[in-house]
């Protein structure tokens, strides 16, 4: 299992062809720093595809993901470079699902 301690959403789009030492390299430029145990996020200009690159301590892990239908809920309009989440949020956000909408404490509090 994959010890993963604090959750970042990068909202500005990548090339989804980028691999581990791009995304590496993106993650020092938004972030400052690629940090153990930190999974970073982050979405094709249309939001149709993820990359997750995680750093164990020890090495790079990335992984892909493709909803079959539909677009991840990214962050519309956000001015912000980067955003934290947790690990609801990112339950729902990689299923598709609103996860701006959810709480620390489970609630929804937009509808």
């Amino acid at each position: 299992m994959i010890r993963i301690d604090a959750i970042w959403l990068a909202t500005e789009p990548i090339d989804m062809r980028a691999g581990a030492d791009t995304l590496l390299a993106r993650v020092v430029k938004v972030f400052g720093a690629v940090r153990p145990h930190h999974a970073y996020l982050f979405a094709n200009r249309h939001s149709t595809r993820m990359k997750v690159l995680v750093y164990d301590g020890l090495g790079i892990w990335l992984a892909a993901r493709r909803l079959n239908k539909g677009r991840f809920s990214w962050s519309d309009g956000e001015q912000l470079v980067s955003l934290p989440l947790n690990a609801e949020q990112l339950r729902a956000l990689v299923t598709g699902l609103p996860w701006r909408t959810l709480t620390p404490d489970h609630a929804i509090t937009v509808i």
